[in-house]
């Protein structure tokens, strides 16, 4: 074909409201309904073939723990070791397919992800990881679409990334896939970030072995269905659910392993780091290694701040999806002149404040992910109940007989030092240190100096000079930072998501830099006119 197709111009997939009268709320609710009574029987998929063992977990609706969603096969060391043969196989024809070809399958995918599969994937995503309508139709539908649409025109601008070229010559990159397989590990909390992580380094040409969060399979396994019906061929993503360390331990020591796509805990990402490390000298290559870790993020007060804005900021950012983001704010600075108006208004919203079955649409929350998550989370609450300068300002309360119910908390904490100001808790706990208005500059150092993270953060002010301040004084603290805004809700294209510190890597999904680090460019220089003799000019005598 001689032409060099034009990659679309991506834009921003349109947010869906599920207002009453929508016609995409009646969708979904059919949709739960259909998911809702019957049990999935979920494969591992190896080479484009389904792959049952034997051995099976379930899969459960967080907000209704006795009910199974689905059954999923797990992965032994064999099947681990087939998927990467798979994931190797397919290499030698996926690397060697033209851009275009590539890109393809993807802007199908997003077209069949914003249309006849919404509803399926919306649904899975509310059933199997608690989520509302609206946070599983911003994470689920609109964020994965754009990470289709945008992360092939990023790629697109790599591509085109090209050196100079002098008279005579023709220089050019070839912007190579790794020479291996990528690993690709996602969470729990986001489909989208399930989505992502192993399809940004398949549009550069990778191949991957996939290994989903164990409470997020339903989800995930409706994308990956998604992909295959987008023309995706056997064998470019294999689907391994199974237990963490044992699939991980197989996969890190195989020499074609070329790098790590990951999103969780810090400390699993440092495990993962140092098994690498340890396995160097047996690589072919250096791998990559690319993660999203934890977060302690913040909302800063100035005196300044309208009140309105910023009560709301504290309550969606805290609370929405019961705190499980990556980006939540679960720390808060606010002035003494400002915090009685401050927890006045909260105290209205927290009240209004609905934690139930996302299938009610009347509710703000629903549950966390699992019964560690809900033990730790109420630890936390419980010690801070009896601990000395700490004050329950609103919720503190923890149901768990039908699903893993925990109230959106506030507290009160005179020392900013002080374990919920900064250890990461990841559930629905906001703790706010109010700090005299005199004390700005030392606040400032103090949000800077309290966390070992340092992923999102936000300050809220109407002073242009604070926000300058506070602009230099935090410019380590957060790879995202927000003036006037909540520190979540992210948007490819928009905000380039990441943290560095004890946060991550920070090569920023949702942009070209987390596409550029799936690539290997080769330099070519092409010599039009090649010099015929080894002798220059200044060796004559004369």
């Amino acid at each position: 074909m001689n032409s060099i197709p034009k990659i679309p111009l991506p834009s921003n997939e349109p947010v869906l409201s599920y207002a009453p009268s929508a016609p995409e709320r009646v969708e979904l609710k059919k949709a739960i309904k259909d998911l809702s009574t019957r049990q999935a029987d979920i494969p591992l998929v190896v080479g484009g073939k389904d792959v049952r063992t034997g051995s099976t977990v379930d899969v459960v609706m967080p907000h209704c723990h006795h009910h199974v969603l689905a059954k999923v096969q797990q992965a032994g060391s064999g099947e681990v070791q087939a998927a990467i043969a798979a994931a190797r196989d397919a290499w030698r024809d996926w690397s060697a397919w033209g851009f275009e070809r590539r890109a393809a399958v993807f802007l199908k995918a997003a077209d069949l992800l914003a249309t006849r599969h919404r509803p399926i994937v919306n649904a899975a995503t509310m059933l199997g990881q608690s989520k509302t309508a609206h946070q599983a139709e911003i994470d689920a539908a609109c964020e994965l679409i754009d990470f289709f649409r945008f992360n092939v025109h990023f790629a697109e601008r790599i591509y085109a990334e090209q050196p100079l070229s002098a008279p005579g010559t023709w220089n050019y990159l070839d912007h190579r896939p790794l020479e291996g397989f990528v690993y690709a590990i996602t969470p729990f909390n986001f489909t989208s970030i399930g989505g992502n992580l192993p399809t940004a380094p398949a549009i550069m040409g990778n191949t991957v072995v996939w290994k989903p969060a164990a409470t997020a399979v339903l989800s995930n396994y409706f994308i990956l269905r998604l992909l295959e019906e987008a023309g995706l061929p056997p064998g470019v993503i294999n689907f391994i659910p199974g237990p963490s360390a044992q699939v991980s331990e197989r996969v890190l020591a195989d020499r074609a392993f070329a790098g790590i796509h990951f999103t969780g805990s810090t400390e699993v990402f440092q495990t993962l780091w140092r098994q690498a490390a340890a396995n160097l000298t047996s690589y072919a290559a250096y791998p990559r290694l690319v993660g999203e870790t934890g977060g302690k993020d913040f909302i800063l007060a100035h005196a300044s701040a309208d009140v309105d804005a910023l009560a709301t900021g504290m309550v969606r950012g805290a609370f929405e999806y019961q705190g499980q983001k990556c980006s939540a704010a679960s720390r808060a600075y606010v002035p003494a002149s400002l915090w009685p108006k401050v927890r006045d208004r909260m105290l209205e919203m927290l009240a209004d404040v609905k934690v139930g079955d996302p299938a009610d649409f009347r509710n703000f929350m629903g549950a966390v992910i699992d019964r560690k998550a809900f033990d730790k989370i109420k630890a936390y609450i419980d010690a801070a109940t009896q601990a000395p300068g700490v004050k329950v300002v609103f919720g503190g309360g923890a149901r768990d007989a039908d699903g893993y119910f925990i109230e959106p908390t506030l507290l009160q904490v005179d020392d900013p030092g002080y374990r919920t100001m900064c250890e990461e808790i990841f559930g629905p706990v906001l703790s706010v240190h109010v700090y005299p208005d005199a004390r700005w500059t030392e606040t400032l150092r103090t949000v800077d100096q309290t966390s070992p993270y340092a992923l999102t953060g936000g300050v809220f002010a109407q002073d242009r000079r604070a926000v300058d301040q506070a602009h230099q004084a935090l410019r380590y603290a957060a790879g995202n930072f927000y003036v006037n805004d909540k520190p979540t809700g992210a948007v490819v294209g928009q905000q380039p998501f990441g943290g560095a510190r004890a946060s991550g890597t920070n090569d920023k999904a949702g942009s070209l830099l987390n596409l550029v680090r799936w690539v290997s460019p080769r330099a070519v220089k092409e010599n039009f006119l090649p010099p015929r003799s080894f002798t220059y000019p200044f060796m004559a005598e004369s």
